[in-house]
C-alpha cells in the first residue's frame, strides 16, 4: 500500500464504507468529514444497499482508527482503536460515549487500548485476538492496519482502488 500523507492538516483522514454486493465486496469512500462526526457517519452507513450491513473503516491522522458495522436501522457494533485518542479527538469521545465508556483519567494514558466490539469482523475472518493486536500495534498508521483488515477479509482491491481515488 502507498503510504498515505500522515501531515497534522488532516489529508491522512478518510472514511471508507465497504459492503457485499451479491458475491464481490464494493468499496467507496465517504466524504472526510465524517471522520470528526458519529452521528454522519452511522447516518451514511445505513443508508449503504447492503445484505450483510455496511463496514465504516476510519482512519484519522496517524493517530487511531474506528471501525463501524451497522445492520439496517439500529444494529451498531463500533471498535475504537485506542481509547487514549479521547484526549485530544472530538470524534473519538463520541465513539466513548456511544459505547458508555468514560475517557480514561491521566494514568490511564500511558497504554493503547482498543474499545468497543473486538468481535465486529469475527464472522467475516478477523477474530478478536488478531483485531486487538493490529489495535496496539505501534508500528502501523490507522491506514496501513485498515489495509491490512482489508486484505483479511477479502476487499484489498476494491479498498485500494478507493483510496487511490483520494487525490
Amino acid at each position: 500500500m502507498t503510504e498515505l500523507d500522515q501531515g497534522d492538516d488532516g489529508s491522512g483522514d478518510f472514511v471508507a464504507v465497504a459492503y457485499r454486493e451479491e458475491d464481490y465486496w464494493d468499496v467507496d469512500l465517504l466524504p472526510v468529514a465524517l471522520t470528526q462526526d458519529l452521528k454522519g457517519l452511522l447516518h451514511a452507513l445505513r443508508q449503504q444497499p447492503s445484505i450483510s450491513g455496511a463496514i465504516g473503516l476510519v482512519s484519522v491522522g496517524d493517530d487511531f482508527f474506528v471501525i463501524v458495522r451497522v445492520y439496517g436501522r439500529d444494529d451498531v457494533s463500533i471498535f475504537l482503536s485506542d481509547v487514549t485518542a479521547s484526549v485530544d479527538w472530538e470524534v473519538a469521545r463520541e465513539v466513548l460515549a456511544y459505547l458508555d465508556i468514560d475517557i480514561p483519567e491521566d494514568e490511564d494514558l500511558d497504554q493503547v487500548l482498543p474499545a468497543g466490539d473486538l468481535s465486529i469482523i469475527a464472522d467475516l475472518g478477523l477474530d478478536e485476538m488478531e483485531l486487538g493486536a493490529l489495535a496496539g500495534d505501534l508500528d502501523l498508521y490507522p491506514d496501513e492496519v485498515l489495509a491490512s483488515i482489508s486484505e483479511r477479509l477479502g476487499f484489498q482491491q476494491a479498498f485500494q482502488r478507493a483510496l487511490d481515488g483520494m487525490g
